[in-house]
């Protein structure tokens, strides 16, 4: 059933989609509330888990859905927990003037990101297919070269070679203001 419902994704039918986030939505959200251990992180979280699993759905080889579905919605969680513990520890080495004053320029900074994410994600489709993977895992999925590397089975500097014509390519066929 779930397959089916993945194809039905892959095909376009936004309905399938929102049946795959209703059968899944538990799941996920237990996922990552087991490493993030707050109640508002998760439920964000979770949202952001399943445009990851979306855009990902190409690469998806059909074994084992939830397993691919939950290995996603922890790592996802897991670096969210790194990056939460980095600002703690970022803002006791602050005074605590400067940390209140860094609140909301997080959550500003954070909001044009997010946004910006969408931006490139609907763009994401115009790169030529030898980019779009390696953009794909570094800007969305926020994997390191060396990850890159190892899923594509190539060298380390393939995978920056790539990221830099990409980037060229973006340059010369992007412009700025289809991001603002």
């Amino acid at each position: 059933m779930t397959d089916e419902l993945v194809d039905r994704v892959r095909a376009g039918n936004e309905h399938a989609f929102r049946i795959l986030i209703e059968t899944h939505k538990e799941t996920v959200f237990r996922t990552v509330f087991s490493v993030l251990r707050h109640q508002r992180d998760a439920e964000d979280a979770t949202q952001e888990v399943f445009i990851k699993i979306y855009t990902s759905l190409p690469q998806y080889k059909n074994q084992g859905f939830k397993t691919w579905m939950t290995r996603i919605a922890v790592n996802h969680a897991i670096d969210l927990k790194r990056k939460r513990d980095r600002k703690k520890e970022e803002s006791h080495e602050d005074q605590p003037t400067e940390s209140h004053l860094g609140l909301s320029d997080d959550v500003e900074a954070l909001f044009f990101r997010n946004e910006r994410r969408k931006l490139v994600l609907q763009k994401l489709d115009d790169l030529p297919a030898g980019y779009r993977e390696v953009v794909h895992d570094y800007y969305i999925n926020e994997k390191t070269h060396q990850q890159i590397a190892e899923e594509q089975q190539i060298q380390v500097k393939s995978v920056e070679v790539k990221l830099y014509r990409a980037r060229n390519w973006m340059k010369k066929h992007w412009k700025e203001e289809d991001f603002s």
